[in-house]
């Protein structure tokens, strides 16, 4: 049997954190789901297919590693992927309460699927997608925190 997870996120943009978690998982799973999630609530700067785009750029032909579209109930993502498992990147405390409720929230929707935890290296904690965006619209340099596809797009995006 394929042990498969997903590991879920928004990537707007992709972090070389997100990019330490994908690394992490997938030397435990023999194949890793990229699910870059579509949700009509959030803004996100980057268009869903520029965000897919990055993520392709960043991991090139990464062995073991696929990057696709989630729209909808993250289980049901998983279970039609056959996954039995969801990556979930914890950077500091704060981090825990959320993804713990969310956890416990998915297995209750689907308890075949668990959650795995997993922290990026230490030099990653402080960082988000958030702050990224941030620090590159006030033009600070990000190039150590991005790959440098998504820095690219990033000074596109916010020209000085």
């Amino acid at each position: 049997m394929i042990r498969r997870a997903i590991y879920p996120g928004s990537f707007d943009p992709v972090t070389n954190g997100h990019l330490d978690v994908i690394d992490r998982a997938r030397k435990l799973f023999d194949e890793v789901i990229v699910g870059v999630a579509h949700n009509d609530q959030k803004h996100p700067l980057f268009s869903l297919e520029e965000r897919l785009d990055l993520l392709k750029g960043a991991l090139g032909k990464i062995r073991n590693v696929e990057i696709a579209p989630l729209d909808g109930l993250l289980v049901d993502f998983a279970i039609a992927r056959r996954a039995t498992a969801v990556i979930r990147g914890l950077r500091a405390i704060s981090d825990f309460e959320f993804e713990f409720q969310m956890a416990l929230m998915n297995r209750k929707l689907e308890a075949t699927v668990e959650t795995i935890f997993l922290m990026p290296k230490e030099e990653y904690t402080y960082l988000s997608s958030r702050i990224v965006k941030e620090i590159a619209s006030l033009g600070g340099d990000i190039s150590s925190f991005v790959p440098v596809c998504v820095a690219k797009a990033l000074r596109r995006r916010f020209p000085r």
